[in-house]
């Protein structure tokens, strides 16, 4: 049975179509990519979906009993409480019942009559056995799984949510949906507000939910990774293709190139034809199968090709060549308040260098593009830059520093004052404005449009170190993709920050990540710098957010040679079994006390465990509330089994992983 059936619906927004007579089903274990250019209908067929927009025709048919969650790419609605609470209490149902059992608690003390006491009595046991068993299917410990992965330290648990900032708010909402495990997941743009750490863990919770999911996003890899059909909105209408976005382009491709090779073989035909009636319907002999050929071209269904859509193309011109050392940052230190970002930094950008600084949100990648740039001053240290380098810096929040009042044309041109107007309207055509789009005023235009205008200020007149923040924010996926093949092209250096894994790893040739007051560099791609991180680990014996300020490139690669040379001397293989036995011992010692505090654990847990049995016994007799010198202290006393049970487990889950871990590292 479908989960979500969409029959028939159209949509108009003033005079623009935005939908016309769609169909769409939903099925459980679909995987669903929405693409399509930006205001062609992503965000809104998930909203029809969500009931949030009314429809003028058709419906939407919604499973019974099914529940779908959404994660718009803002939110604005206002969340009470702490952060670990506000994901309890959205726990499905949780709500009712705890309303439900203070309106039966308050009957019971309200009312002397013994039968109805008993009566009362069965229902806060039936309601408890309820709140139970959503305590099971929605454990305490696994919301805060999902809090830590998406970047929250446990410290932040007890903060009211009202108090974070917009992007961390957007990640408590992710947080709360995940934990809910709707029948169908709606996400918009889900990376957005995310670093690259919290991606890469939401990449493999999300492999491993179980429910439906529709998803929009620009990242390609991540696009890849998560979804077994695409829906695309094209200029013929919606269209559906099975496999991930990878296999949607092919066979788009092949598509459009067989009705291409067909619509041309047609076109021939009717031009054989045609020929053979001009030449041959005065003739007796002919007439007849002239007449015939006719009423075949007549009666003959026009194969129509599909339209082609209008897409940014550009490419970024020859720069001037710069020194081969393009910056030099000199022991640069910056704070905010009492948080030190870093501490005496020290590195140096080369000529034709695509950098990635990577880092959790608030360790400072935004920031030291900012120093770089020059932007903001470091509290220590400087930065300087080498021969005929000159910079330009495309900002995260790029919008701001666009005038509102003036048009495309003229934001644009004041960056090339001496170009000709012509030259400038032809760039601005390469980014989809042309005609009288060039006149639009910058304060019209979409998040996406003036995304398109920054980037179109930085081709004009682009610098041979370029610096940028968040680039592919508001541009749809076909958008990211094209700016990528550019900046394959670019010919000067780029230091950038970016959340979208594609982008990164198709893109940088080194990694700066931030780490520890200090920045890791390492030479090569994002995932194999991961993959070297994780050996790394194994062999240093260092913890994942323990490196700080490891300078050099390649200094993540920690060389490891094997013992077993037949040409080794006496003293070599004395040292190797002195280091093996050096070795078991240091194993001892790491996994001694992490297995001391599973066993102590596993011994409290079946403590707890075998007690809540024992008053869930007790409670599971109605008569219990009748005495309520026995039944308060016995329910207060299970609340509180059961939230300890929580805890325990939660550190059990930690202390199994750092085991796993810490054998991996020691005997990997």
């Amino acid at each position: 049975m479908s989960l979500v059936t969409v029959m028939k619906v159209s949509l108009n927004f003033f005079e623009r179509q935005i939908f016309n007579q769609i169909g769409l089903q939903v099925n459980p274990g679909d995987r669903i990519g929405l693409v399509g250019r930006n205001g062609s209908g992503k965000t809104t067929l998930l909203r029809i979906i969500k009931g949030e927009i009314a429809l003028e025709t058709g419906k939407v048919r919604i499973a019974k009993k099914s529940r779908i969650g959404y994660l718009p790419q803002d939110i604005h609605e206002a969340v009470s409480g702490t952060l670990l609470q506000s994901l309890i209490e959205s726990i499905p149902g949780r709500a009712d019942l705890e309303n439900r059992l203070k309106e039966v608690e308050h009957t019971l003390k309200a009312d002397p009559d013994k039968q109805n006491q008993t009566k009362s009595g069965e229902k806060i046991a039936a309601i408890h056995q309820d709140l139970n068993r959503l305590d099971l299917e929605f454990p305490r410990h696994e919301a805060e799984k999902i809090l830590i992965g998406l970047g929250f330290e446990t410290a932040d648990f007890i903060r009211p949510v009202a108090s974070l900032s917009g992007g961390w708010k957007m990640r408590a909402a992710l947080a709360t949906l995940l934990y809910q495990k709707p029948d169908l997941l709606l996400l918009d743009e889900p990376t957005n507000h995310l670093d690259i750490p919290s991606v890469r863990w939401l990449v493999e919770f999300l492999q491993n939910f179980k429910g439906a999911m529709i998803l929009v996003s620009h990242d390609r890899e991540f696009l890849n990774k998560q979804v077994n059909r695409i829906v695309s909105f094209e200029t013929e209408g919606m269209r559906s293709y099975k496999g991930n976005y990878d296999f949607y382009l092919k066979a788009r491709e092949e598509e459009v190139r067989s009705i291409e090779a067909r619509a041309k073989n047609q076109e021939q035909k009717i031009r054989d034809a045609k020929r053979f009636i001009e030449r041959f319907r005065s003739k007796a002999t002919k007439a007849r199968q002239a007449q015939s050929k006719l009423k075949l071209v007549e009666k003959m269904e026009l194969i129509e090709t599909f339209k082609k859509e209008k897409t940014i193309h550009f490419s970024f011109p020859e720069v001037v060549r710069s020194g081969k050392e393009v910056v030099f940052i000199e022991g640069v230190s910056k704070r905010f308040g009492k948080n030190i970002l870093y501490d005496d930094l020290n590195l140096r950008a080369l000529r034709g260098e695509r950098i990635a600084i990577i880092g959790p949100n608030g360790c400072g990648k935004t920031t030291l593009l900012k120093v770089v740039a020059g932007e903001i001053e470091a509290d220590r240290g400087r930065i300087s830059f080498g021969h005929k380098v000159s910079v330009s810096y495309f900002a995260q929040h790029h919008s701001d520093l666009l005038n509102p009042r003036k048009t495309v044309v003229e934001e644009v041109y004041q960056v090339v004052p001496n170009a000709s107007i012509g030259f400038v309207r032809n760039v601005c055509g390469a980014f989809l404005f042309s005609g009288s789009d060039v006149d639009k005023t910058i304060g019209v235009l979409s998040g996406g449009e003036r995304a398109r205008v920054s980037l179109a200020k930085l081709l004009v007149n682009p610098g041979n170190f370029m610096l940028m923040d968040e680039p592919t924010n508001h541009l749809d996926i076909e958008s990211s993709e094209t700016l990528i093949e550019a900046l394959k092209g670019y010919t000067g250096t780029l230091l950038f920050v970016s959340h979208n894994q594609s982008f990164v790893n198709r893109l940088a040739t080194k990694i700066w990540d931030i780490r520890g007051q200090g920045i890791v560099e390492y030479q090569g791609r994002l995932d194999e710098y991961y993959e070297r991180l994780l050996k790394t680990d194994s062999t240093s014996g260092q913890k994942e957010g323990d490196i700080s300020n490891a300078r050099e490139p390649g200094s993540l690669m920690v060389r490891r040679e094997d013992g077993n040379h037949p040409n080794k001397k006496k003293g070599d293989r004395k040292r190797e079994k002195r280091e093996k036995a050096e070795k078991r011992q240091l194993i001892y010692e790491t996994l001694k006390p992490i297995q001391d505090r599973l066993e102590d654990l596993e011994e409290k847990i079946s403590d707890l465990e075998t007690r809540q049995g024992e008053v869930e016994k007790i409670l599971a007799d109605p008569d219990i509330f009748g005495d309520k010198e026995r039944s308060v202290p016995l329910l207060t006393e299970y609340k509180d089994i059961r939230e300890e049970l929580d805890k325990l487990l939660f550190k059990w889950e930690k202390d199994q992983d750092r085991l796993e871990s810490a054998k991996m590292k020691l005997e990997g």
